[in-house]
């Protein structure tokens, strides 16, 4: 029997930096400023020998990584493949997401080692320049998640540096509380005890950041891709006998390519089949769609 192929390409670019509701100047002003504060943060740490204050510039290091992340992804949205970069460099995003995630990893096993030395062998520190510290890391955290919070809902990047920034804000209360009990009380174990619960913090919001990345960086199909669900769905365009060889991965952490074999009843209806597939993928958030028709069912038999 003559086998018939019909290949179809579908670029959806719905999702690229012209949709992001924040400019690349929001990035690049809330970075320079998140750093200036991690540097200040650290020196006066360093002085007054906190390491809340040390956890807390270690976990604002990380979401100046974040804002990073964030800077590239809107960048690399709207870069053309080449000859040899055929995706462009949208996958630059994964591998930084994964880097941050590494660092905040160490920056939590620092921590971790340094809050239990202050236990074992607890320091005094002053408890009024720990307050001023975080009192102003509040401020420009808060500062930076409203500059933020506009594009949130235009791109996940800049939502998930929104919610690193609302953490911090939270984390940088928690070290004002513990300058203010060490002043009133003297109890400089404190310290120790706000850098293990900022340790546990950064734990738990990059565990998630950790996993997802790597699995992005091999390729596995994005976690909010369900991919029999999706296998279903194409299946059940008219037409449509089956659907298989379907594969999905990850261009970028905001764009989701995907190929597909499907076998079809009728050759001649490849445009309509083509076309409604293509909008049912789009409106799942595959924003790339290679599609090859087949008319006969091959088997294990190359066609």
């Amino acid at each position: 029997m003559e086998h018939h192929h019909s290949h179809h390409h579908h670029h959806d670019h719905t999702a690229i930096a012209g949709q992001n509701g924040t400019s690349g100047k929001v990035f690049i002003f809330s970075i320079i400023l998140n750093l200036l504060f991690v540097i200040v943060e650290a020196v006066i740490g360093f002085h007054s020998n906190s390491v809340g204050l040390l956890s807390d510039a270690g976990h604002n290091l990380g979401d100046v990584f974040s804002l990073l992340l964030a800077l590239v992804a809107f960048l690399m949205a709207g870069t053309h493949g080449n000859g040899r970069f055929t995706y462009g460099y949208r996958k630059l995003s994964v591998l930084i997401s994964l880097l941050n995630a590494v660092i905040l990893l160490v920056a939590v096993i620092v921590i971790i080692v340094e809050s239990i030395t202050k236990f074992t062998q607890p320091t005094e520190t002053d408890g009024s320049i720990i307050s001023w510290t975080a009192g102003i890391g509040i401020i420009i955290n808060g500062a930076t998640a409203l500059l933020l919070m506009h594009g949130r809902g235009h791109d996940i990047n800049t939502n998930g540096a929104f919610l690193h920034m609302i953490a911090d804000t939270l984390v940088s209360v928690g070290v004002l509380v513990s300058g203010f009990v060490i002043s009133a009380t003297g109890w400089f174990f404190i310290d120790a005890v706000i850098g293990l619960i900022i340790a546990g913090v950064i734990l738990i919001s990059s565990w998630s950041l950790l996993t997802e990345s790597f699995s992005m960086t091999i390729d596995a199909a994005p976690k909010e891709f369900d991919i029999e669900e999706i296998q279903a769905a194409m299946s059940g365009v008219a037409g449509v006998r089956n659907v298989h060889h379907i594969h999905i991965w990850p261009i970028s952490t905001t764009e989701t390519a995907l190929t597909a074999h499907l076998l079809v009843s009728d050759i001649t209806e490849s445009e309509r089949i083509l076309h409604e597939e293509k909008e049912l993928l789009s409106a799942k958030g595959i924003t790339h769609s290679t599609l090859e028709l087949e008319s006969h069912d091959c088997g294990f038999q190359r066609c």
